[in-house]
């Protein structure tokens, strides 16, 4: 590599601090350049936001965080590690569904055409706000994927998703429409996103979501999400990379030398670990970073499949659980003004429908989780209970054990989950632009080497390894003098 250098005489290139998918990203695209990299995590097994593990009884495989991929076959990083030549996918032809009363039910078929068919009045309607994403779900990939002040490529696919955006995002968001069902669908993917109900941001990521639901779909791995990791795991390894696992990291002072510091913590994580180190403006710019609201997580060991009442959520993959879209916003709207919805909205997904490893013969894991005030230490599966078996009854006497984790335990279960916020940061219009600070280079500290490479920066939360990529590119460029992105395809 040109202009390749270590600081006297290191015996690495780069640490990375922190093993789940941007820790790893970040790890993988050095090691591929052909730099001596090491990661640590503090946790005994690699995985972070996408880890799997038992948490019920024994053959019961539980997803801890991430379970549904939407961004697996969109992400730019993704796709260029070729994920889905290494990862078996199972895509279900239902990509989400959302419940309400009498019966009734949206169902977001992979097929644009055939929800449209299923929704009847509204049909047209969603299918002319979805149409022109859809056929353009890679490019909108694109621009929401990377930092909103660099100059988008396809300046077009922008307008015609800001124009959606600012549809669904305002008091204007029913006017296409005339029945409850499509605009239930929409609400409900937009809630992933634990923001208040109209905003610009959510519908901006609802929008994306479902355009993905109905281009390539939402796909589920085979034996969890934790096969994501492995695989990337598997690739650092293969390049000479080290993984060094139950290692916390309590100060910067105490990794060894390198020329490139890479780590996958939260603004509020890197101001102690850098202590005296960091400048005092970029101190006080991170000290600005909101974090948002948190989720309560209840995951189930299951006798049978849940027993919805509408037979085509069985063939869901994800299933939005909240009813109408006033009532989905209005739990929602709850939540951001600091309190615990009654009947609150539940994100639920029953992988073991698609993938028998995740549960023994005849058996079911089942995945949900809600929205609660930050920090919340209340405990939320009755509530999940009892939402679901509004649209399932019965489901309670199929469970045969639960797991559940208030917002405090999620995050210490991780610490980047600030208050139980999985997305690391409110991922508001305003902090989309500005994360974690407004700088065309978000990712690059002003410490010398150091970079932040978590979702607290752009492009935001979710599964995509995209914050890593950018900070392991952004070192590549400053510390090791090239652009020259590495092949990171798979190899024999």
């Amino acid at each position: 590599m040109n202009g390749r250098r270590r600081r006297g005489g290191a015996d690495l290139d780069a640490v990375v601090v922190g093993a789940g998918p941007n820790g790893l990203a970040a790890a993988v695209t050095l090691a591929r350049a052909g730099l001596r990299v090491r990661v640590y995590e503090r946790g005994e097994r690699a995985g972070g936001g996408a880890a799997t593990r038992e948490l019920t009884l024994p053959g019961f495989r539980h997803d801890v965080c991430s379970a549904v991929h939407p961004m697996a076959f969109e992400s730019r990083f993704f796709r260029e590690f070729g994920l889905r030549k290494r990862v078996r996918f199972v895509t279900p032809d239902v990509s989400f569904a959302q419940p309400l009363s009498m019966g009734r039910a949206g169902i977001a078929y992979r097929d644009l055409a055939q929800t449209r068919d299923a929704l009847g009045a509204d049909g047209r309607a969603y299918e002319r706000l979805l149409r022109p994403l859809v056929a353009r779900s890679t490019e909108v990939a694109e621009f929401t994927g990377s930092s909103l002040l660099r100059l988008p490529d396809h300046p077009g696919t922008v307008i015609r998703f800001g124009l959606r955006a600012l549809e669904q995002g305002t008091a204007s968001w029913n006017a296409r429409f005339r029945e409850d069902v499509a605009p239930a669908m929409l609400t409900g993917v937009a809630a992933h996103t634990i923001l208040a109900q109209p905003s610009l941001a959510a519908a901006g990521a609802g929008l994306a979501l479902t355009a993905y639901a109905h281009a390539r779909g939402w796909p589920i791995p085979v034996g969890g999400s934790q096969a994501i990791i492995d695989a990337m795991v598997e690739d650092f390894e293969a390049h000479g990379g080290e993984l060094m696992l139950g290692h916390e990291v309590t100060a910067l002072e105490a990794l060894p030398d390198a020329t490139a510091t890479l780590l996958d913590v939260t603004p509020k994580a890197l101001i102690r670990l850098a202590g005296a180190a960091m400048p005092s403006r970029y101190r006080r710019a991170l000290q600005r970073f909101r974090y948002g609201d948190g989720v309560a997580k209840v995951d189930f060991a299951l006798s049978d499949p849940v027993p919805w009442t509408h037979p085509e959520l069985r063939r869901a993959g994800t299933v939005h659980v909240g009813g109408t879209r006033a009532e989905v916003a209005d739990a929602e709207n709850q939540v951001h003004r600091g309190r615990v919805p009654e009947n609150p909205y539940v994100l639920v997904s029953q992988p073991s429908l698609f993938d028998p490893t995740r549960a023994p013969t005849g058996k079911h894991t089942l995945w949900t989780y809600t929205h609660v005030p930050a920090g919340s230490p209340v405990d939320r599966r009755e509530a999940v209970v009892k939402q679901i078996e509004r649209f399932a009854p019965g489901f309670r006497d199929t469970i045969l054990a639960v797991s559940s984790r208030s917002a405090r335990d999620v995050e210490r279960h991780n610490p980047n989950y600030h208050g139980g916020d999985i997305a690391a940061g409110a991922p508001d219009l305003w902090q989309l632009v500005r994360r974690p600070v407004l700088h065309p280079d978000p990712w690059r500290t002003p410490i010398p080497g150091v970079y932040l490479a978590s979702a607290s920066t752009a492009p935001g939360p979710g599964v995509t390894g995209m914050p890593g990529w950018f900070a392991a590119t952004s070192a590549l460029r400053h510390e090791f003098g090239t652009s020259t992105l590495p092949d990171l395809s798979p190899r024999r």
